[in-house]
């Protein structure tokens, strides 16, 4: 039986954060994983997603390159060799997370599944072995969820996991779920030639994100080609000789390929947590605001606690769960304004509060106040043709950023300037005291916060008595 100070279950991205951390803080580590390390980020979520839609934007650009004075190019695209594309930016970053380098870092990789015994014992599925720890890490992460739609264990489908392993370009493609997923798969694969229907439960897209953003990116999508039935109520699935139907409102639909993605179920089953004596439920692990659980010196964090599903949340919980385990002191691992970006194009980025949401919780809505600058008064936008997105920014009359929605080709990038604002309690008026390079789209954030100073100025009661001391001055 082996003995470690933190043991780290699931190799994921909080796992692969928090074991070499640990270990770098002077911790005797093992990482435990039952299948590949890496998890839903590097092998099916992120760095493939993200190399799909960068072809399939070099493709868009091919086709629409008269938008730049530049002749079209309508290539035949081979699905099987931008999917070996796909793989290869996986193998790259994988580079970095191989048990290897993890045992460099002073990290003991143990494969198989973990299963706790007892609090402070786990055993290894398929061998002998047990383990045992001061504190225990639970980042098993979630899986694709399988929706209740009648039919949906018979027909052939594609989620986020199988839909790399595709070599053949459909003619038609049916999505099932209006998410960040189903968005940015479906806009890549209308960009390489499919027709892609979606069925959308909501009567919008992206419902986490402002509706002007989701307004916009419904605009764009619609205008490459990809064709929306909102409202869906999906009754059926079905196949016949190939050919695959969905049935929404008693009207058939067909296609060629079926993605369903509806979303992601934490993995919380074969842990034997009822054993350690640790509370979940279908959702997830229960955790406190440092990320412990009914047992205090066992921690989860990421996906598997059924919140905010996004790589950097996990691997930032992950950090603050390791330095309360090991240091004196609690780090609080739970944040409600978590910058994100659906990486469509353009992106869709987002942190703290919508203007909805903020007026909400201001009661009367007196105290928010909405800046906002489109991105045809951004020189760069203008220089790219991306001219149908915005900055927003959602602030209080003293300048205290609330929120921030942006949505441009580099929102992603945008947002952070934002969510270091909020996190760092930096008014917005301030954000016009940095100089921003020009020409870049960061140049948008400095233009709306000058904005929003100059019109706080002309209101203030300041401005109106410098101006009565300026004209006597004069007279």
């Amino acid at each position: 039986m082996s003995d470690y100070d933190v043991v780290v279950i699931g190799a994921g991205s909080a796992g692969v954060w928090a074991a070499p951390f640990a270990a770098r803080l002077g911790a005797r580590v093992a990482l435990i994983e039952k299948e590949r390390i890496g998890g839903d980020c590097t092998l099916f979520g992120c760095v493939p997603s993200k190399a799909f839609l960068q072809a399939a934007r070099v493709a868009w650009h091919l086709r629409s390159a008269d938008r730049f004075g530049l002749d079209p190019v309508q290539h035949p695209v081979d699905l099987g060799r931008v999917m070996a594309g796909v793989q290869q930016a996986i193998a790259r970053v994988y580079t970095f997370e191989t048990p290897e380098a993890l045992s460099r870092a002073g990290v003991d990789v143990v494969f198989g599944a973990a299963r706790f015994e007892d609090a402070h014992t786990i055993s290894i599925g398929g061998t002998d072995k047990q383990i045992r720890a001061r504190h225990f890490l639970v980042c098993t992460g979630a899986s694709p969820a399988v929706p209740a739609i009648a039919g949906v264990q018979d027909v052939p489908y594609w989620n986020y996991q199988s839909v790399w392993q595709q070599t053949t370009l459909p003619r038609r493609l049916l999505v099932v779920g209006g998410g960040p997923v189903a968005l940015e798969l479906s806009q890549a694969f209308t960009r390489f030639g499919s027709e892609v229907t979606i069925f959308a439960r909501s009567e919008r897209l992206l419902r986490m994100a402002d509706p002007e953003a989701s307004a916009v990116l419904r605009t764009v999508l619609e205008q490459e080609g990809v064709a929306f039935r909102f409202g869906a109520r999906t009754e059926r699935l079905e196949t016949s000789q190939g050919t695959i139907r969905v049935v929404d409102r008693g009207e058939n639909v067909e296609g060629d390929a079926l993605l369903v993605a509806v979303g992601r179920r934490p993995q919380v089953d074969g842990l034997g947590l009822k054993q350690a004596g640790v509370r979940y439920t279908a959702r997830g692990i229960e955790v406190d605001r440092f990320l412990r659980t009914s047992q205090k010196h066992i921690y989860a964090c990421g996906d598997v606690i059924g919140s905010f599903q996004f790589t950097h949340y996990a691997a930032w919980q992950a950090s603050n769960a390791v330095r309360t385990m090991l240091f004196p002191g609690s780090s609080e691992g739970i944040r409600s304004h978590i910058p994100w970006t659906v990486f469509t194009d353009p992106e869709v980025a987002q942190c703290g509060l919508t203007e909805a949401e903020a007026r909400q919780h201001s009661g009367s809505g007196s105290e928010v106040r909405v800046a906002r600058w489109g991105l045809d008064r951004v020189d760069r936008a203008a220089t790219d043709q991306d001219l149908g997105g915005f900055i927003k920014c959602v602030h209080r009359p003293d300048g205290e950023v609330l929120g921030a929605q942006v949505v441009a080709a580099r929102a992603g990038e945008i947002i952070q300037e934002f969510a270091l604002a909020i996190d760092r309690r930096i008014k917005l008026g301030e954000l016009a005291s940095s100089i921003h390079v020009y020409p870049t789209y960061a140049t948008g954030v400095q233009q709306i916060a000058v904005e929003a100073r100059l019109q706080a100025v002309a209101a203030s009661s300041t401005l109106k008595w410098a101006r009565k001391l300026s004209n006597l001055g004069r007279s």
